[in-house]
C-alpha cells in the first residue's frame, strides 16, 4: 500500500496526521509513506490536494468529499464526535489503512 500525504509547510495539522500514523506504521511493513510539500495552487490541482493535509491511499483520498476543489488552505476532517478536526482520527485511519 502507497501512501502519500500532501502538505503545506508548517501545516498543524501534518504534524498530528504523522503522529497518529505512526503507530500504525510501527506494525505495518507493508506500507510506504511518502511525504509531499505542496507549494502552490498548481501543484496542489496536479497532486490532488484538497487541504493541508491530504492523504491519498494508493492515489485516492479516502476521506475526500464530492465537489471538492484542490486547495492550499489548512483541511479539517470530521471527528468521530461530528467536531472538525485537523486530520483523521486514530481509528478511521486505522480502518482506512486495513482495508488495503
Amino acid at each position: 500500500m502507497r501512501l502519500d500525504i500532501l502538505h503545506v509547510r508548517d501545516c498543524p495539522g501534518a504534524a498530528v496526521l504523522n503522529t497518529l500514523l505512526a503507530p500504525i506504521l510501527t506494525k505495518r511493513s507493508d506500507i510506504q509513506v511518502t511525504w509531499r510539500i505542496v507549494h502552490d495552487e498548481d501543484q496542489a490541482r496536479q497532486y490532488g490536494m484538497t487541504g493541508s493535509p491530504t492523504l491519498l491511499v494508493d492515489g485516492t483520498d479516502p476521506f475526500g468529499r464530492s465537489g471538492q476543489q484542490p486547495s492550499l488552505s489548512c483541511r479539517l476532517y470530521p471527528g468521530q464526535d461530528g467536531r472538525p478536526r485537523p486530520a483523521p482520527s486514530a481509528t478511521q485511519l486505522s480502518a482506512v489503512l486495513h482495508k488495503g
